[in-house]
């Protein structure tokens, strides 16, 4: 049995809905026949965009969305991306599979699309090959009101007033792909392009320093010591894989429990990841003003066999949805300094909640847990006591269970809960202190395989179910989580 105390009358901070966010690159099929398909295609489209992925999206209420990369941030040059859509550009994309990009999918379209499903946008600019005046010019482009060139160049290509644009990140992944910098010249080259990431009127931006890969606290320690003062966020990248080893990727499909083993231990990896470079920041900035951004993170397998191995395509199973439940726990239990997370990537990429073919769309494992947990967006995280007996395999171990709890604005309390041991069930009690419980309902992801998946061809093969094993009597909330399963608890 494992006992869990909810302290209901004990709020720990507000949980950012930020961190349920997610990150489009100009990799793959991730834009193109993921989002964009143009306004003359057959796929139904709201001016050039897929209408079942909007609406998709839509419902699990995205509240931010970042963009254009990633490693193709640092080589792109937003200029390429405005005007008439037959007079951009093209442009190579050396990073992921060569491919030629023709830029129609450019700033005007990112930020149209961000409106039509309510999301708000973050744009990452280019440190590595850009100047600072093209990124200067850029913020002014999208924010600025009154008379300049890059205002008026915006009315001539159709927008007259300003865009609302939150959220700036300065580079991205500047110790590889963004620079190959070390973190003492980025720390600089941080603080000098950042000083021309503007406000302008009423708009103000919240800046985004590109922050360490992994374990990399050196690049934490100097960032903060050196340009704590110039950023509100410092962003954090990490993606779960099979093995440590990043040459063993491993099947995103095709594996045994040693391998779903080895995934979620990863996962949980990221609470050593958070832990100890918040403990970094806690030195420079005690009050907690600076964000950490985990604005790169989710599983990374093999590509799809068959497919460009530069698109990085890969399906979706019940180990997906695990391992998101995992992270989401974490940044919900660490709410005070996790500000947003996005995950890598939205659509047809790495752990992506929406898979597309031609005029198929489907919603991954993953999607569900989105969905299950938008319940926490922005509600009061709640303090919880408990001891999670373990999962043991192959002589080591992991915690059996992951688990949240959260308040909303209107008073319902939500607990999330993921039993990772994939043969066995987990009895649990939950005893509720500091309000009565009136009523208990639940949602359950599960499915009898590891790697059940949905395709295709049977695109519900793995959704979300009532779940109805599940008691409330003398304010204890009793039940069985079955093997390998994410729920979400309903107390109100």
């Amino acid at each position: 049995m494992i006992k869990i105390i909810l302290n209901a009358d004990v709020k720990k901070g507000k949980i950012n809905k930020n961190i349920y966010g997610h990150f489009s690159e100009h990799l793959g099929r991730c834009i193109y026949e993921g989002i964009w398909v143009g306004e003359d295609s057959s796929i139904p489209n709201v001016k050039g965009f897929r209408t079942d992925v909007i609406e998709a999206l839509k419902k699990i209420k995205i509240p931010i969305l970042r963009w254009p990369g990633g490693c193709f941030a640092d080589e792109y040059h937003w200029m390429d991306g405005i005007g008439a859509k037959e007079n951009r550009p093209c442009m190579i994309n050396t990073h992921w599979g060569g491919v030629v990009e023709n830029n129609h999918f450019g700033t005007h379209e990112f930020l149209e699309f961000c409106e039509l499903i309510g999301a708000e946008p973050y744009i990452c600019g280019n440190v590595g090959s850009g100047t600072v005046q093209e990124m200067q010019q850029w913020v002014e482009y999208i924010t600025f009101d009154g008379k300049s060139p890059m205002a008026d160049l915006r009315r001539t290509n159709g927008k007259e007033g300003p865009w609302s644009l939150k959220y700036f990140g300065v580079g991205n992944e500047n110790w590889g792909c963004g620079g190959n910098m070390r973190a003492e010249y980025y720390a600089d080259q941080y603080r000098r392009y950042a000083t021309y990431v503007r406000n302008f009127g009423d708009n103000k931006i919240y800046k985004i320093a590109g922050g360490a890969s992994v374990d990399d606290y050196h690049w934490t320690e100097v960032l903060m010591r050196e340009a704590g003062k110039q950023m509100d966020g410092l962003s954090l990248h990490y993606y779960t894989r099979v093995s440590k080893d990043w040459s063993v990727r491993g099947s995103a499909t095709e594996f045994e429990e040693n391998e779903w083993f080895s995934v979620l231990q990863n996962a949980f990896y990221m609470e050593e990841l958070v832990n100890r470079h918040a403990t970094i920041m806690d030195k420079y900035d005690p009050e907690k003003k600076i964000g950490l951004i985990v604005d790169e993170w989710g599983t990374w397998f093999g590509v799809e066999p068959g497919t460009n191995p530069g698109f990085l395509y890969q399906q979706n199973t019940l180990r997906d949805a695990l391992a998101a439940g995992v992270h989401f726990n974490i940044f919900n239990n660490h709410c005070d300094r996790v500000q947003m997370a996005n995950i890598a990537q939205m659509i047809n990429v790495l752990q992506a909640v929406i898979l597309t073919e031609g005029q198929k769309m489907l919603l991954t494992p993953t999607y569900h847990v989105f969905d299950m947990y938008k319940v926490h967006h922005d509600a009061q995280l709640l303090s919880m006591e408990y001891e999670s007996p373990d999962y043991a395999f192959g002589g080591d171990k992991i915690p059996r269970i992951s688990v949240s709890s959260s308040q909303d604005k209107d008073g319902k309390i939500h607990v999330s809960i993921c039993n990772l041991n994939p043969s066995q069930g987990a009895d649990v009690d939950i005893d509720i202190r500091g309000v009565a419980a009136q009523s208990c309902a639940g949602t359950i992801l599960t499915a009898n395989e590891m790697n059940a998946k949905n395709t295709f061809e049977a695109p519900n093969n793995i959704t979300t179910k009532v779940f109805k094993n599940i008691f409330l009597a003398n304010n204890h909330v009793a039940g069985k989580l079955p093997p390998k399963s994410v729920v979400m608890l309903e107390i109100i």
